[in-house]
């Protein structure tokens, strides 16, 4: 079981990232030292289009490519709308909170203290990961995804 003592915050921009734009954050916060976890959240960008008269065929849209955070590819199947971080301690929040009122200069964003992400390994977890799961991935499962969460490694 993970200790449930790290602080959470979640960055929360008045709209969605385009992905340039979500790529060049990520970076950003890829460089602060005490990030523990990071997870980006918002609605999905299908390949096909799921329902209505167009079902099946597939879904062109500009938002779904690959970033590059750090030493990563990542395929973007969101459009980014928060990202979720966990860190050590409570003094990383305000190194984030400074790097991000540098970055959002264009529209406002909102920076939320409190807990986002699963700390005790769930159902879902158990299920994709089995019991001696790495506990740096629980809550970060997908059930409806069959790839796993993507870890980047930066250099510290």
């Amino acid at each position: 079981m993970m200790n449930a003592a790290f602080p959470q915050v979640r960055i929360v921009p008045r709209r969605m990232l385009k992905p340039d734009t979500a790529e060049r954050l990520l970076n950003m916060l890829a460089g602060v030292a005490g990030i523990r976890r990071l997870m980006i959240h918002g609605p999905g960008l299908p390949k096909k289009v799921p329902y209505g008269p167009a079902r099946g065929n597939p879904n062109p849209h500009s938002d779904r490519k690959a970033i590059h955070v750090g030493d990563a590819e990542i395929a973007l199947r969101i459009s980014a709308g928060e990202v979720i971080l966990e860190v050590e301690d409570a003094s990383v929040i305000e190194e984030i909170r400074s790097l991000c009122d540098g970055f959002f200069t264009e529209f406002p964003y909102q920076l939320q203290e409190g807990r986002f992400m699963k700390t005790a390994p769930t159902l879902v977890d158990y299920a994709k990961y089995g019991p001696d799961a790495d506990t740096s991935l629980i809550g970060l499962a997908d059930p409806r995804n069959g790839e796993g969460p993507v870890i980047v490694r930066t250099e510290r």
